[in-house]
């Protein structure tokens, strides 16, 4: 029910982009090749009801909607499951109790403590409302985001909580963390991702990055382990867009 949880479980790399506020460009997006489109509320000028109609405009199409909320508060976890989601990623998670806060507030009980509000989003529909919740308990992608010293030191508690699928690390919060802002290519920065790499090896987790630092190959990234990221899509389009325009003769 969620090709995405699949991908990751199998080992592949699963690749994302940005979704958008317009349903138009979204729908675009999500046919284009794209795994996952990413609805950010954390560096937005959008809150979750500007973007619930770009993340239903998935509906039926290959790129499953993932949303980042602003927050580790469970209204805002719920808002974004209720509108679509099929992955939920949380900022700033430190400690293993906020990682087992964050899995309550996504499941149904007994799982969880997410409040129920109906068949939503992309989980299909039906008379059987138990075999829904379990599907989406089951199938729903729990991404807590790895970006200070405090979460390393807590790496393993954080990453040991059942229902966490993907460790992913925030690239320029985890480089100012580590003491070396924004030098993706230092020593300093490639040692702390293999840290958090070998930490959810440990715990059967998928390392990713929250996007590839501009100018670096994504497979330097898929080499080390890192299985999911977002690209952006402004320059493919753009290099597509001139690549078709190229073959007509305009003289």
């Amino acid at each position: 029910m969620n090709a995405v949880k699949d991908l990751l479980k199998s080992g592949k790399t699963i690749v994302g982009t940005a979704g958008s506020p317009h349903p138009e460009v979204s729908a675009v997006l999500a046919d284009a090749g794209y795994d996952f489109l990413l609805f950010d509320t954390q560096h937005s000028p959008y809150g979750m009801k500007e973007l619930a109609a770009g993340m239903q405009a998935t509906n039926g199409k290959k790129a499953a909607p993932f949303a980042r909320v602003d927050s580790i508060r469970a209204e805002q976890i719920l808002f974004a499951l209720d509108a679509g989601a099929r992955g939920i990623i949380v900022p700033m998670v430190n400690t293993k109790e906020q990682a087992e806060y964050i899995v309550e507030s996504c499941r149904y009980y007994p799982g969880g403590k997410r409040s129920n509000g109906g068949m939503r989003g992309q989980w299909g529909q039906g008379d059987d409302y138990q075999e829904y919740m379990e599907t989406v308990n089951r199938d729903l992608v729990i991404i807590p985001m790895i970006e200070t010293n405090e979460a390393i030191s807590n790496i393993d508690g954080i990453l040991g909580v059942d229902g966490i699928d993907v460790a992913l690390i925030g690239p320029s919060d985890y480089s100012i963390e580590l003491g070396v802002t924004l030098d993706y290519t230092s020593a300093g920065y490639e040692a702390g991702l293999d840290k958090l790499a070998e930490a959810a090896k440990r715990n059967n987790v998928v390392p990713g990055m929250y996007f590839i630092p501009p100018g670096m190959d994504p497979n330097w990234f898929v080499a080390k382990g890192f299985k999911m990221f977002t690209l952006p899509w402004a320059t493919a389009a753009t290099d597509g867009i001139q690549a078709s325009l190229s073959g007509i003769n305009r003289d």
